[in-house]
């Protein structure tokens, strides 16, 4: 008996992809103008990306924890990515850096339990932590711009996301395989 997860799509056009072209929020048929919106786009498909792979799982099965010894599972992920927005905002903003959202450290992962009211409290997280750092860099369209006490420069700073984003949804496609099966871009 093998417990091996069967691998499957809901794509029905194309069998190695997520969801059909028609349904995908992330392509919109539009190629952005410019630097800076490209950067924007580039970061608000990944972040699509993210949810997608989350979306039509329960509690348990986004904290479901990869292999051993690893703590990592979708919810850690979603935990995570919102800590690091958490780090990335007080690295541009001139004040009092806020305190970690989970406390110690990797407890964005070691408290990702199968609890809804932890899916929900994290989901939030994230969208408030994006949010908050989206709105201090819209202050500065200047991509050469250096921000905050760090003196980083607004590019480096939207590529550095999403580069992070990128890696994790590259684990989110292993993390979501190993949940229930399902493949796709």
């Amino acid at each position: 008996m093998s417990e091996q997860t069967e691998r499957w799509t809901q794509a029905t056009v194309y069998a190695d992809m997520w969801v059909d072209p028609d349904d995908d929020p992330r392509d919109n048929g539009n190629s952005p103008e410019g630097e800076l919106a490209t950067l924007q786009d580039f970061l608000t498909n990944y972040r699509h990306t993210l949810r997608m792979k989350c979306e039509g799982l329960g509690a348990e099965q986004l904290a479901r924890r990869s292999v051993p010894p690893s703590t990592m599972s979708l919810l850690g992920l979603v935990r995570h990515l919102a800590e690091v927005e958490r780090d990335w905002h007080n690295w541009i903003t001139e004040g009092e850096p806020l305190p970690k959202l989970y406390g110690v450290r990797d407890g964005d992962f070691d408290g990702a339990v199968g609890e809804q009211a932890v899916v929900e409290a994290s989901f939030a997280d994230l969208e408030r932590e994006q949010a908050a750092t989206d709105a201090t860099l819209a202050a500065f369209p200047d991509l050469g711009a250096r921000v905050g006490r760090q003196q980083i420069t607004v590019r480096e700073m939207l590529v550095h996301r999403i580069e992070e984003y990128a890696r994790h949804c590259g684990h989110a496609d292993l993390l979501r395989e190993c949940v229930d099966g399902r493949v796709g871009q």
